[in-house]
C-alpha cells in the first residue's frame, strides 16, 4: 500500500526541517516541499551577521547540498508560491497553475518583514532584511555606502548596525522604546548592548519615532525624527519587526491569531493540515496562553515534532514542549536566552557586566521563568536543562556573587 501524499508550504528552516524529519522517522510516501523563493532552503540568521559581514558566501547558507532532494525524493518545486488551498478535495493551487493532492499539509509560511509607515518608505534606498535577496541587496549598498540608519534596535537592526560599524560605517540606530531590544531582555542585558554599540561607534537615539524618509543630497536621504531632527544617510534599514505569513491560512478559513493557532500536537482545527515555525501560535508550557516565536530553534523543533506526528498513528502523537531558546551574536560577543522572560518581575544578576561575562536570572513571583546569559555558555546551558520542563521553584543562583536585583 502507497502511503498518503505530504505537501510543505514553505522552504524556511521549518519546511526544509519537516521533510527531512519524516524521512528520518521512515515516512516513505511522497513529500511535496513547496518554496516560493527561487532558491533552495538557507539559513536566516547568518544574512543579518557573517554573511553582510562578507564571512560567508550565499553558497554556505545552504541548509543542504544540493544532492539531498533527489537521493532523500523530495520533490522540491522552487519559485512557484502555493496560492490557495482547497480543503474540501486536498489540494494545494500553485502560481503557476500546477495542483498539488495532500493527504496531510504542513504549513511552514514564516514571517515577512513588517512594512514601515512613514512617508518615503519606498525610496530605493530603504531596504528590509529578510530573505537572501534582501541580504543580497543590502550588503551591494553597503559596500557603496559611508552613513546607515537603522530603524529598530531589535535582534535584526542591531545585528545589522554591528556589522555596518564593523566595516567602518558611520550608523545610528532609532528606536522608539526606551531601550534597545526592549521586547526580549532584561534592562541589564539592554544596558550592556546600548554599551557595547556605542563603543564601536553607534549612535543609539532612543524614545524617537521616524516621522518620515526624505530624498537629500543625489542618492542620500534625510531621516526625519520626531523631535524634529533630520538625520542623513546614504542607506536606510527598516528593522521595525516581521509578521506572520498567514494570509493562505486565512483563505482556507482556518483559525489565526497572531499566528496559525495549533494545538499541542502543532495540528490546527482541520487534523489533515498542521502548521509549525515563525507563522505559529500554539500553547506551551513554558508561559501562558498562546505564543507565537521566532527563532530557528523554535521552528527546527517544531519540524521535527509535527514529523514524528504525521508519520504515526493519532493516538500514538507526542505534544511539543521543547524550550524555547534563543541567541544573537554582535561584534564578538554572544547573548543566550533560555525560556521566556516577557513579564518577569524581578532579576538576579550573577557576574559583573563591567567584565563582559554574566547571567540576569529572570523570576515571575516564585518560579524561576528565564535567563538571559551574555558571554557565558555554561551559564545558558545550565539554565536551559533546569528550565526545560517548565518554570521551576525560586532560588539564587549564586549567592555568593548576587548583584543587585
Amino acid at each position: 500500500m502507497t502511503a498518503a501524499p505530504i505537501v510543505i508550504v514553505g522552504g524556511g528552516q521549518a519546511g526544509l526541517q519537516t521533510a527531512a524529519s519524516l524521512r528520518d522517522q521512515g515516512y516513505s510516501g511522497p513529500v511535496t516541499l513547496v518554496c516560493g523563493e527561487p532558491a533552495a532552503p538557507y539559513e536566516r540568521p547568518p544574512l543579518s551577521k557573517q554573511f553582510l559581514a562578507g564571512q560567508c558566501t550565499l553558497e554556505d547558507t545552504a541548509l543542504r547540498a544540493p544532492d539531498f532532494y533527489p537521493e532523500q525524493e523530495i520533490d522540491l518545486r522552487l519559485g512557484d508560491p502555493a496560492v490557495r488551498i482547497y480543503r474540501s478535495d486536498r489540494t494545494v493551487l500553485l502560481e503557476s497553475g500546477a495542483r498539488l493532492p495532500y493527504q496531510r499539509l504542513v504549513l511552514a509560511l514564516g514571517s515577512r518583514p513588517r512594512p514601515l509607515p512613514v512617508p518615503g518608505a519606498n525610496h530605493p534606498g530603504v531596504l528590509a532584511l529578510r530573505t537572501l535577496a534582501d541580504a543580497e541587496a543590502l550588503r551591494a549598498r553597503l559596500s557603496d555606502s559611508r552613513r546607515v540608519v537603522v530603524i529598530g534596535a531589535g535582534f535584526t537592526g542591531l545585528e545589522v548596525a554591528a556589522a555596518a560599524a564593523s566595516a567602518g560605517l558611520e550608523v545610528t540606530v532609532v528606536e522608539s522604546f526606551d531601550r534597545v531590544i526592549a521586547r526580549a531582555v532584561s534592562p541589564a542585558v539592554s544596558e550592556y548592548l546600548t554599551a557595547l554599540h556605542t563603543g564601536n561607534g553607534v549612535r543609539i537615539l532612543t524614545r524617537r519615532t521616524v516621522e518620515a524618509v526624505e530624498a537629500g543630497t543625489p542618492g542620500g536621504y534625510k531621516v526625519r525624527l520626531s523631535d524634529g531632527e533630520s538625520i542623513p544617510a546614504d542607506l536606510v534599514v527598516a528593522a521595525v519587526g516581521v509578521l506572520p505569513e498567514t494570509a493562505l491560512a486565512e483563505q482556507a478559513g482556518l483559525e489565526v491569531a497572531n499566528g496559525i493557532v495549533v494545538d499541542r500536537y502543532l495540528c490546527t482545527a482541520d487534523p489533515a493540515i498542521y502548521a509549525v515555525g515563525d507563522c505559529v501560535s500554539f500553547p506551551t508550557r513554558h508561559t501562558a496562553g498562546l505564543v507565537r516565536l521566532e527563532s530557528v530553534q523554535n521552528a527546527t523543533d517544531q519540524a521535527q515534532r509535527a514529523a514524528a506526528n504525521l508519520a504515526v498513528p493519532e493516538a500514538d502523537r507526542t505534544p511539543y514542549g521543547e524550550l524555547p531558546w534563543f541567541w544573537t551574536d554582535q561584534y564578538q560577543d554572544k547573548v543566550q536566552i533560555a525560556g521566556i522572560t516577557a513579564g518577569h518581575d524581578r532579576t538576579e544578576t550573577v557576574g559583573d557586566p563591567a567584565d563582559g561575562q554574566f547571567s540576569v536570572y529572570c523570576y515571575r513571583g516564585e518560579e524561576l521563568i528565564g535567563a538571559e546569559s551574555v558571554n557565558t555558555p555554561l551559564d545558558h546551558v545550565r539554565a536551559r536543562r533546569k528550565l526545560k520542563n517548565g518554570p521551576v521553584a525560586a532560588e539564587s543562583q549564586q549567592p555568593e556573587t548576587r548583584l543587585a536585583a
